[in-house]
């Protein structure tokens, strides 16, 4: 059992790892915006943008989970990996596929996991619309 719980947190250290370099190179990016955007399409094409790169940063995480389940036997195959550790990640939980008794931890981990990745990028989503839109975030961030 510790041995799983230190893969689990291993796995989610490298979840946050991902996220946190994802992040920081959607804010390198975002630096090139330096006035507040005008009109529907210029800000809805940057907001499209960040939520693909955010989804993106998801799948990437899910995948290192799927493929540390495939590769160890606790799915039968890496599709069956990558469909159930989605599911786990999201917290969606159909339930028509599950982890051996030994690896049932990890899936709990993978889930909170998943919530915090997904708040932290709710939260960075939050920040990106406060900084367009209200003209006093701009010149906070020197």
């Amino acid at each position: 059992m510790v041995t799983r719980l230190v893969v689990a947190c291993s796995l989610m250290a490298l979840c946050v790892i991902i996220h946190a370099g994802g992040l920081a190179s959607a804010i390198r990016f975002l630096r090139r915006f330096p006035e507040p955007l005008h009109g529907f399409w210029s800000s809805t094409r940057l907001f499209v943008f960040i939520a693909v790169w955010m989804v993106l940063l998801h799948l990437l995480e899910i995948a290192a989970w799927a493929t540390v389940y495939a590769y160890n036997g606790a799915m039968p195959d890496l599709q069956s990996a990558l469909y159930f550790s989605a599911v786990t990640y999201t917290t969606t939980g159909y339930g028509d596929l599950v982890l051996p008794v030994a690896w049932r931890l990890d899936g709990g981990v993978e889930a909170l996991t998943g919530i915090l990745m997904c708040g932290w990028s709710t939260g960075f989503f939050f920040a990106v619309v406060n900084r367009l839109y209200n003209p006093q975030a701009q010149g906070s961030h020197s």
